[in-house]
Order: C-alpha cells, then sequence, then structure tokens
C-alpha cells in the first residue's frame, strides 16, 4: 500500500523528470541553435556539449519519471543545473524575471529538489524500489551523489567552458 511519501515522491519525479526529459527533447529538435548557443556563451566544442546535454537531460528526465536509479538521475540533473548556474544564470542575479538573461532561482529549485530526492528516496512507486535498491541510494549516498554531480560539474566547465573576458 502506498503511503503519502510515496505519492509526493512520485509527484516530484514525474514533475521534475517531465519538466527535465521536455527540456532534452527541445535541445535535441534544435541541435543547431543549442550548439550555436552553447559556442557563444564560451563552451569549447559545442556540438559534443549539445550531445551531452541532451542526452543528460532526456535520460535523467526519463529515469527520475520512472524512479530508476533516482539518485544517480539527481545527481545528474544537480550536476546540468550547476553548470547553468555558473555559466549564464549566476550574473543575473536570484529573480528569473529579470530580463534579458534570466536569474538563477528555476535553476536554483530545480537543483535543491533534486537533492532532496536524491536523499529522501524515489518512493516505493518506482523502479527502485520495485528492484529493492531503493535504500541502498538514498540518504547519506544520496547525498554524497549530489555533491558528485556539483563536482563533476565543476571538472566538466574546468576543461570545457572558455568564456570571452570583459576585463580586456
Amino acid at each position: 500500500m502506498s503511503t503519502e511519501f510515496d505519492i509526493a515522491m512520485l509527484l516530484l519525479r514525474v514533475g521534475v523528470g517531465g519538466v527535465l526529459l521536455a527540456h532534452g527533447i527541445k535541445h535535441a529538435r534544435g541541435r543547431t541553435k543549442t550548439s550555436n548557443w552553447f559556442g557563444s556563451i564560451g563552451f569549447r566544442q559545442p556540438e559534443l556539449q549539445w550531445f551531452f546535454s541532451t542526452a543528460t537531460e532526456i535520460g535523467v528526465g526519463v529515469l527520475l519519471i520512472v524512479g530508476a536509479l533516482t539518485s544517480l538521475a539527481a545527481a545528474g540533473l544537480i550536476g546540468v543545473m550547476t553548470v547553468a548556474f555558473w555559466t549564464v544564470h549566476r550574473a543575473a542575479g536570484f529573480w528569473v524575471t529579470a530580463r534579458p538573461d534570466e536569474g538563477w532561482e528555476y535553476v536554483f529549485v530545480l537543483a535543491l529538489v533534486a537533492f532532496a530526492l536524491a536523499i529522501a528516496g524515489p518512493g516505493d512507486i518506482s523502479v527502485d524500489a520495485a528492484a529493492d535498491i531503493a535504500d541502498d541510494l538514498d540518504g547519506w549516498v544520496g547525498f554524497g551523489l549530489g555533491v558528485a554531480g556539483i563536482a563533476l560539474a565543476f571538472g566538466q566547465m574546468a576543461v570545457f567552458w572558455r568564456p570571452a573576458r570583459t576585463d580586456v
């Protein structure tokens, strides 16, 4: 029998996973536009960035929706949001309505929800629960995976991101 917690986790996973899946599909359909955008904000090898960003968003979205490897998927979402925060949104301030650059409130909330999912686990209405691995990946393990998502995001930026210098 599902508890209120299980239903809440299902709603969170499906909602956040659906948002990320839709975002990934949008990127997949706009390969050239998205690749050009990655290049314009300072990413080297923008086609590669397009591929990995799109694959991560679609893959993480699907995994969250079904509750499979939930904490790993949450770490992927945290990583994507860390890159988005650092490379695009942080300079605009907090408010997402700070046009034209959009602040970081949206990416912060998505990353925070992902951290909560990684720590709390997917609930019993999930593939993880059916496979009897949900408790192996949540709690402190989930927290550690979330931190690893941040570390991997900064590693990606260290290798691939070279924004134009504005102080020259």
